[in-house]
């Protein structure tokens, strides 16, 4: 019996999660399974990934193959490198210790190359929501100044003498000023 590591949909319309199974290469997609290996949510930004690397490589030492989209997953999460490794160890060209360290380097930078992109991606959406605000504070400034000009016009066409009174608050104003800077200076 082949055995293929491969994707199982769940989820609703439009929202796919899957499980990653090994399951044999006979059965219907969705079908009866050997063993869940993991999930995979593509929903999420990044895609969450949650899986057991001990038995995705116990099964590829037993032969399963992965397909394309679970080879991607597998290597993402190390376990085809945990695999390589494991056969390395088993021709004499490294020891456990050697393995494990390499392993573990790995899933270092691994991680930190995730930390980085959830960072990023925190930083634009901050970023794009104090733009939106800005842009939004623009619009209210700008509406409430249409609102107080069309207000002002208003009580001028019904009252004429209120507008004189304005024009001439609005002429003595820039003479005071000028008082004021001769003073000062």
């Amino acid at each position: 019996m082949s055995v293929k590591i491969r994707l199982q949909r769940h989820g609703k319309k439009g929202k796919p999660f899957y499980w990653v199974v090994a399951a044999d290469a006979r059965s219907k997609r969705d079908g009866k399974y050997l063993e869940k290996i993991g999930t995979y949510n593509p929903n999420t930004n990044p895609a969450t990934i949650d899986l057991n690397i001990d038995a995705a490589v116990k099964w590829l030492h037993n032969g399963a193959q992965p397909t394309d989209t679970a080879k991607a997953i597998l290597s993402y999460k190390g376990a085809l490198l945990k695999h390589h490794l494991d056969g390395g160890i088993r021709k004499g060209a490294l020891t456990q210790e050697q393995a494990d360290v390499k392993l573990t380097e790995w899933l270092d930078a691994k991680s930190g190359k995730v930390d980085a992109k959830k960072d990023g991606l925190t930083k634009v959406q901050a970023d794009a929501k104090a733009k939106a605000f800005k842009a939004e504070q623009d619009v209210n400034a700008k509406r409430l100044a249409v609102a107080a000009q069309a207000e002002a016009d208003a009580i001028a066409a019904a009252n004429p003498a209120v507008e004189e009174e304005v024009e001439a608050s609005t002429e003595e104003a820039p003479a005071t000023e000028e008082n004021n800077e001769t003073t000062e200076a």
